[in-house]
């Protein structure tokens, strides 16, 4: 086989659990007084420190946290199912550190068209879009982290699992 045909390194890529423990948030009913998904009954948040510090010593294992306490946002991923798709973001509001798990999603239409799906901080009622993570304020940008959902290591027939690792920067 050749090398361009291989998996993805394993280098960066954290397992985050099964396929099979993220429901889809679309499933969610709203809650009374919006509209739109909470993300909270079904997303889960992982402390995976950042391995490009010089002094880490290789990398560490994803720590669940609690999404009621979330404690420390810093290095948190926010891993949940919209609409059949896995997303992976930073836990953290870039523009008041706010914890996104008590967010909103939506989608991002034009004209009726859905082009794209989002999420709402609910602190400064501030929104970011999942794909690309652009704000619809000022210059803030959510960190949009990779997701690969892949075949399981033979722990059950046909469970999927997923991972995730911080996005690459080019140049």
């Amino acid at each position: 086989m050749f090398p361009f045909f291989q998996r993805p390194s394993p280098k960066g890529w954290y397992r985050i659990g099964l396929l099979s423990d993220f429901p889809d948030v679309d499933h969610q009913p709203p809650s009374p007084d919006n509209d739109s998904c909470r993300v909270t009954p079904s997303c889960k948040a992982f402390t995976i420190p950042n391995t490009t510090n010089p002094n880490a010593n290789g990398p560490s294992q994803p720590i669940q946290a609690d999404i009621d306490t979330p404690g420390d946002l810093k290095d948190q991923v926010l891993v949940f199912k919209y609409k059949g798709k896995m997303h992976a973001i930073d836990h953290q509001c870039p523009h008041s550190s706010f914890p996104l798990s008590q967010g909103s999603l939506f989608d991002i239409e034009d004209f009726g068209v859905v082009l794209s799906a989002g999420i709402t901080c609910p602190k400064h009622d501030w929104s970011f879009d999942l794909f690309s993570g652009q704000g619809d304020r000022g210059s803030y940008k959510l960190k949009v982290w990779e997701v690969e959902v892949r075949d399981g290591n033979g722990k059950g027939e046909g469970e999927k699992e997923v991972w995730v690792r911080r996005k690459q920067r080019i140049g």
